[in-house]
């Protein structure tokens, strides 16, 4: 009996906004690309337009649609918008740089920066709640395309969830993997398992920032 084709995700990070080259917290505020990132995105399209994908995600921020946009076009797909893709909610950070947020909430930086899992901003996310929300999403979009290959445009704090729960990195760990902006991460589910089979893939992008904090 042959067995089942594996289910392969490849997951992008959105392009680069103004934000982001400004260290600007965005989290789930609706950030538009810059033309950096719009660059990005058109240098994305040029590789993924060439692979084979069966359906594509993205979160219903702008910033990822609009990274999504000229692949979907490239590959004659409509974008399936998934909220549950959105990034990490924070609270009282959004808007604010993180030298900002450091001199106006020191107490709070500092549990951030130390990665406490329970820690939410006060009216954000916690790293566990935001863990739990990102793993179930993904997992959800891959058991619904069994066999399939999926593109999903998301953004940073996603993808450092799906790496720590598929390598085993704690929460609080540091994070001592890349996630810049439109670079690819290839993941793979068989046999109920999950696989990293590539990631953090640039060589599409002239430069790409990585401004999360670890």
């Amino acid at each position: 009996m042959t067995p089942p084709q594996p289910t392969r995700l490849c997951i992008v990070r959105h392009g680069e906004t103004a934000w982001n080259a400004e260290h600007r917290v965005q989290g789930q505020l609706d950030v538009p690309l810059n033309a950096v990132g719009q660059a990005q995105a058109l240098a994305a399209a040029k590789v993924l337009a060439t692979e084979k994908f069966d359906v594509i995600y993205a979160s219903d921020l702008s910033r990822t649609q609009q990274t999504a946009a000229p692949t979907a076009a490239a590959l004659a797909l409509p974008v399936r918008i998934e909220k549950g893709l959105r990034e990490r909610h924070y609270g009282i950070f959004e808007r604010l740089t993180y030298a900002e947020v450091k001199q106006k909430f020191p107490e709070d930086y500092a549990r951030f920066d130390a990665r406490e899992p329970d820690y939410d901003f006060r009216t954000g996310e916690s790293l566990k709640a935001f863990s739990e929300r990102s793993i179930s999403v993904i997992e959800r979009i891959a058991n619904a395309n069994l066999g399939k290959n999926i593109l999903v445009f998301t953004h940073g704090g996603v993808l450092d969830m799906l790496y720590r729960n598929i390598t085993g990195l704690p929460l609080s760990a540091p994070r001592d993997f890349g996630i810049p902006n439109a670079g690819l991460n290839r993941v793979e589910l068989a046999a109920g398992s999950w696989q990293i089979r590539g990631w953090s893939e640039v060589a599409h992008l002239d430069n790409a920032l990585d401004d999360l904090r670890g």
